[in-house]
């Protein structure tokens, strides 16, 4: 009876939480199942049952945080971390000059130490202070999540921490503990995630630069791991990278991967090629359907911009909304050259469009000419007083050139316009992100600026 009831709480762990345990295992299993029954007050049959009807995510949590594992460090494995910014950061920073964002995302992130070291790296590799780097870490376990997230650690978790990272990105406490910085906190969050389960918006399709998932997928059912490759690889920008565990390996095919070498370790890079694009379903009646326009709104929301940039380009006929969302959708793809010449077509028949001149100065400080762009952030800022975004493009370029009193003041003024930012501005202009992530980050540069007056 014991055997059998043990056998059928590891069938409903493989099921529900997606792990795999061998038979060296059950010993502890049988542990878990009688402490976990007891704590519900329940016979173990009783408790089987319960676990294996519905869902029961709070007693899913509780197991996960009695039998993940959860030995991590900062900068573990540091060859893989020269690989991230020598060759994948350096990649995608090159192919984000546009947008300027950068996203990355930790599976299996445990206390938070790799996703803190993503964030870390990128600070260090980006080329300016202007970037918008932003890191998301999942985990099963709630009791990691919620250490991550006090972001304080012991000497032992930072015994692989180069000098020059710890000196720069880590505050020492009086009790002999470590605090993340606070620029670096402002990158990363945290969030509970079951991998066994789907969740789109988590796996949204090409929306990650970076994904880590290091030994995880030794610990996964090999139905589980199939599935989460496939997840991860969909999530990933055409161009993104996937760095797995050294015990890892996909083989030398895996589809939409391709696998690399540098700095002694392996990788993976998603390849280009769009995915075919759903079959239609026949028409009942030979009388077309009248076609039903494609918002552009909608699809840059859902970060579809291969689709809606097709869709833009066939609507470039002078229209303003029209050129306006071609320009936008043409700067993202670090098309910037095009995207000047159709919001000058814009600004050539409406001088004075807030949105037009604020997407010139994205144009303009991606190619570098600076204090022009500055000027097109100040006239749109002047032509909408209420237009939260060009001053915070002015209060970052400020504090890029290390003018933190005028930083201070554009970035306050952005905190408080973004409470009641447009919603269609925050998804032409703020990168993919949010109003609270945009708001976080008016927050940690004021601190930062504050912290040098």
């Amino acid at each position: 009876m014991t055997a059998t009831a043990v056998i059928r709480f590891r069938d409903l762990l493989a099921g529900k939480l997606g792990w795999s345990f061998a038979d060296t295992d059950v010993p502890h299993l049988a542990t878990e199942l009688d402490r976990r029954a007891g704590a519900r007050g329940l016979g173990r049959d009783d408790y089987l049952s319960r676990l294996g009807t519905g869902r029961w995510d709070d007693e899913l949590s509780a197991i996960a945080e009695d039998l993940t594992i959860t030995e991590t460090y900062f900068f573990r494995h540091s060859e893989q971390f020269r690989a991230l910014r020598e060759v994948a950061l350096a990649d995608r920073l090159a192919a984000r000059a546009g947008q300027r964002v950068l996203r990355m995302l930790s599976v299996g992130c445990s206390s938070g130490e790799e996703a803190y070291t993503l964030a870390i790296v990128a600070r260090d590799a980006q080329p300016d202070p202007g970037w918008i780097i932003s890191v998301l870490g999942v985990d099963a376990n709630p009791a990691m999540l919620r250490q991550a997230c006090d972001a304080h650690y012991s000497t032992w978790s930072l015994r692989e921490t180069p000098d020059a990272a710890r000196q720069r990105w880590f505050r020492a406490q009086h009790d002999g503990r470590y605090e993340v910085d606070p620029a670096i906190r402002a990158s990363v969050r945290f969030r509970q995630h079951n991998v066994a389960d789907d969740d789109p918006a988590l796996w949204r399709q090409e929306q990650y630069d970076v994904i880590f998932c290091r030994n995880l997928l030794m610990y996964l059912t090999s139905e589980t791991a199939a599935a989460l490759i496939g997840r991860m690889t969909r999530a990933l920008v055409p161009g993104g990278y996937l760095f797995l565990g050294h015990t890892d390996s996909l083989g030398n095919r895996p589809d939409g991967l391709e696998p690399m070498h540098s700095h002694s370790s392996f990788f993976y890079r998603r390849v280009s090629a769009v995915p075919p694009a759903p079959r239609e379903e026949p028409q009942p009646s030979r009388e077309p359907a009248p076609a039903k326009k494609v918002d552009l709104l909608e699809l840059i929301r859902a970060e579809r911009f291969s689709e809606a940039l097709a869709v833009s380009t066939s609507r470039t006929g002078g229209e303003p909304r029209d050129l306006l969302l071609h320009a936008v959708l043409l700067a993202q793809a670090g098309r910037l050259d095009e995207a000047e010449i159709d919001i000058r077509r814009l600004l050539d028949t409406d001088g004075l469009n807030a949105d037009a001149h604020h997407v010139l100065g994205v144009c303009l400080e991606g190619g570098a000419a600076v204090d022009v762009a500055i000027g097109h952030y100040r006239l749109a800022a002047y032509l909408d007083p209420a237009f939260a975004m060009p001053r915070l493009r002015l209060g970052l370029l400020h504090r890029r050139r290390g003018d933190h009193r005028a930083a201070a003041a554009d970035l306050d003024r952005a905190l408080q316009l973004l409470r009641a930012e447009r919603d269609d501005r925050i998804v032409l202009f703020g990168g993919g992100f949010g109003r609270i992530a945009l708001t976080t980050l008016c927050r940690s540069e004021l601190d930062a600026c504050e912290a040098r007056r």
